[in-house]
């Protein structure tokens, strides 16, 4: 039984013997003023005249407190005190006062009086205007302070407030102010609720207010600052951790048993690496999981040296590499970095790609749960978790994502895209703050351009291709949206452009920038490819999978037949849902988008223009891969499953209707179930570099470079792996990443090509050692002097012979054997 139901039961407590007003006074070692504070208000409920009581609670005081609200007790029967033996803190005596009242409202004041007891009038006032609560405000417009607090305790006061709106009450400007008023029956049902003891308890009241749908009124009132607060400049703090606290135990169970599920798929998948992150490597990832540990590990050098970390000379000598400029996640990689100075890059990049794809699954479980149940303007939306669950497993595991899963944690780690959506919702659905949710979607949008730009254009292109949709569909909700939306944007965009102006800069202009990057006149699905299945899918196949992708990593549809026609029923049976035609078309839209500027029609020669002709070569898009774009169509089928099997589950939907749809939803994903990576052993660094020897041959304080044969590129790029083993001790010309290439500053992968280079790699790749001329001796000299090469080093590989041949004609010396490779020290005879 409630306390507000035994306030109503209890004949102590009949209509005619309860007080009109409660007044709770939590006090702590307050003699010097908690007789006149009490004298002051028995003096103002006197001359109201209406009932009231007045309850005392001493939390623990270690001075006369307890004996001067005693005697005031003795005095007037209409006074109470209440002790809680020991300090406890604001929130436990609050408890114990209310819980003890039976007025019919209740006013909770501190000891000090700041707000003085006279604007009890005003809070009066909005409950009888309909309100449940009044809470006493000093940020209100009408709020007057009659003395300051000191500027820093008033600054910090402000902040904490400013955060705890955000995380935990919007809308009220002030939840600290100690003068609140709140219906009887409803306060002691909150407070018998409540779980927190210290200053957070204003929150906690405030936030199940809210929860239950009962109106809080702000209300201005007169306030100052009293001499021996006990409220200390970082107890903001502490509330923000109990309300942390406090968000933790409130938890569904399911939704943590859903997380820890998905964090489980998310282990399981990448089970291969965890079981030695730095002996394994995941072969299908190309050369890539060498390019990402070695940003895992740079970032971390960058911020241990306090260097600056959008940029690095350790690949490319003398150019050098602009890191904001290629994918290095500066959002994780720089969080990670401690991960990344004590465990290693290897295991720095399995927590990110791991635990990133499990909080994508989970945050996706979130925005569906939030936004697709009942209530929230979806009707027959998902009323049940486990729906939202295998909606949002769909969305995070899908085959493209399993795919990146291999190589591009900027395409996993994808826990901010549901975060948006979810911000731009609220501004097209009423909201009553647009400046607000634009300030925050503008900080949740800048964030994500320092975890992955391309995904946050595509997110971008989903949400538009959504909203057109929506707005055809609704266009009485799209009117109404229009404004706030546009003011909410125009807050984001301001926000976001001015916090990320000097790194996008950087970007586009800064050292080592370029244009846009080549990938070919055409990168896009065949429309196969979104009917067939992927290599790692239960029903995939490496050949057929090999043949619609551009490699492992670029498995960007693969959706598989029985997902498509069943996403097609879906549609069909829930047409009459706005959602779900806006769903469909964006799911359509992306799907054509993806197969590029031109497709053939399967088994004909007939090539038709595609609509991404219109987009191609435009600025930002330019640089898509444009198959990416059907990665889109994950969450939308998530989205569509999840609605499916909400009505599947509910109670209306009974006998073969359930259980012949929910085998039509097992048999369309089973298909798709994805299979662990494959890893293999790594090979081994040879131990010219793990010992250390390199050292003897490179003079680093010279500023000379390590040149591995052949020089490092995207197709072999086993030296990163090698600097990161050595602590990014030396640094290589040549390596794996975007840089400028010619006068036009194209974008390309690697190293602009120099004549050294290109000899080298045409060598490993024919395996025919050229006859070398005095041209290519002068050329291989000016390549050296250009990298400030100190020593070329050839390790065991395919066609090392013909290599180890190929650099002794142009050296004219030949290279000697040093701790398992060859090496030609260009100190002697340079």
């Amino acid at each position: 039984m409630s306390a507000a139901e035994s306030t109503r039961t209890d004949p102590r407590h009949s209509d005619r013997t309860r007080p009109e007003l409660t007044v709770v006074v939590p006090a702590f070692d307050e003699e010097g003023r908690l007789g006149p504070t009490l004298d002051a208000i028995r003096g103002y409920l006197e001359d109201r005249g209406s009932s009231w009581e007045l309850i005392v609670v001493d939390d623990g005081s270690t001075d006369r407190t307890a004996e001067i609200a005693a005697a005031t007790a003795v005095a007037d029967p209409r006074v109470r005190l209440l002790s809680s033996g020991q300090n406890r803190g604001k929130g436990h005596a609050l408890r114990l006062g209310v819980l003890a009242s039976t007025g019919r409202r209740v006013l909770i004041t501190d000891a000090d009086l700041a707000a003085p007891i006279d604007d009890l009038e005003l809070l009066d006032k909005a409950l009888t205007d309909g309100h449940a609560a009044a809470v006493g405000s000093r940020a209100h417009p009408g709020a007057r302070i009659g003395t300051h607090q000191h500027r820093l305790r008033e600054l910090l006061g402000r902040c904490g407030n400013f955060l705890i709106r955000a995380v935990a009450v919007p809308g009220i400007r002030d939840t600290q102010c100690g003068f609140k008023l709140f219906d009887g029956d409803r306060a002691r049902a909150a407070f018998a609720a409540s779980r927190i003891d210290g200053w957070g308890i204003d929150v906690e009241i405030l936030q199940y207010f809210r929860r239950r749908g009962w109106p809080l009124a702000e209300v201005p009132v007169r306030w100052s600052h009293q001499e021996g607060s006990k409220v200390r400049p970082f107890d903001y703090a502490r509330v923000l951790a109990e309300l942390a606290a406090l968000k933790a135990r409130s938890l569904r169970r399911t939704d943590l048993v859903v997380a820890l599920l998905f964090l489980a798929l998310s282990v399981g998948l990448y089970w291969g690496r965890w079981e030695s992150p730095g002996g394994r490597y995941l072969p299908d990832s190309l050369q890539d999981q060498n390019q990402w540990e070695w940003f895992f590990a740079v970032t971390a050098d960058n911020v241990r040296h306090l260097h600056n970390p959008l940029f690095t000379t350790l690949q490319n000598v003398p150019d050098g590499v602009n890191l904001m400029a290629n994918t290095a996640m500066l959002g994780l990689s720089v969080p990670l970095a401690p991960v990344t100075w004590l465990l290693g890059p290897a295991v720095a990049l399995n927590v990110a790609m791991t635990a990133g794809l499990a909080a994508t699954a989970t945050a996706w479980y979130w925005l569906i749960v939030k936004r697709l149940m009942p209530g929230d303007g979806v009707r027959d939306g998902v009323r049940n978790r486990a729906a939202a669950a295998v909606g949002a497993a769909l969305a995070a595991f899908a085959p493209p994502m399993v795919s990146h899963a291999h190589a591009h944690p900027n395409f996993v780690v994808l826990f901010m895209i549901p975060l948006i959506i979810d911000r731009a919702l609220r501004l097209c659905t009423g909201s009553e703050r647009p400046l607000r949710d634009g300030l925050f979607l503008g900080l949740f949008c800048t964030y994500q351009i320092f975890l992955g730009e391309e995904p946050l254009l595509l997110a971008a292109l989903g949400m538009l291709l959504f909203a057109l949709a929506y707005a055809v569909v609704r266009r009485d909700m799209a009117r109404a949206a229009l404004r706030p939306l546009l003011k909410g944007l125009g807050v984001a965009l301001a926000v976001c452009v001015s916090l990320t102006l000097f790194p996008l800069y950087w970007q586009f202009f800064g050292p080592q920038s370029y244009k846009s990057v080549l990938h070919g006149d055409n990168a896009g699905n065949s429309p196969l490819a979104l009917l067939s299945f992927a290599e790692r899918s239960l029903a995939g196949s490496e050949k057929t999978a090999d043949a619609l992708s551009q490699n492992p990593t670029e498995q960007n549809a693969f959706y598989g037949w029985p997902l498509v026609a069943l996403a097609f029923a879906i549609v069909v049976r829930l047409w009459e849902q706005a959602l779900v035609k806006a769903l469909a078309f964006t799911a359509v839209a992306a799907a054509f988008l993806s197969l590029g500027p031109e497709f053939r029609i399967p088994l004909t020669d007939v090539v038709w223009p595609g609509p991404w002709k219109l987009l191609a070569g435009r600025p930002l898009f330019e640089s898509v891969i444009e198959s990416r774009v059907a990665m889109i169509c994950a969450p939308v089928l998530g989205m569509l499953v999840a609605l499916a099997l909400s009505r599947l589950l509910a109670p209306s939907c009974r006998g073969m209707t359930r259980y012949a749809g929910a085998a039509a939803v097992a048999l369309a994903l089973l298909p798709i179930v994805p299979a662990p990576l494959r890893a293999v052993d790594r090979a081994p660094v040879p131990e010219f570099i793990a010992a250390g020897t390199w050292k003897k041959y490179v003079d680093t304080a010279a500023g000379e470079s390590l040149v591995p044969v052949p020089l490092p590129d995207p197709a072999v790029a086993e030296a990163l792996h090698w600097q990161t083993t050595a602590d990014l001790g030396f640094r290589v010309p040549g390596g794996y990443f975007n840089g400028p290439w010619g006068p036009d500053r194209i974008g390309i992968y690697g190293a602009s090509p120099r004549n050294t280079s290109n000899l080298l790699r045409d060598v490993r790749s024919s395996g025919r050692a050229p006859l070398i001329t005095d041209a290519w001796r002068a050329a291989a000299r000016e390549d050296l002097r250009y990298w400030k090469a100190g020593a070329l080093v050839l390790a065991p590989q395919r066609h090392d012979t013909e290599l180890r041949a190929t650099v002794d004609a142009l050296l004219g010396r030949p290279a000697k054997w040093v701790d398992g490779v060859w090496v030609w020290d260009l100190h002697r005879g340079r």
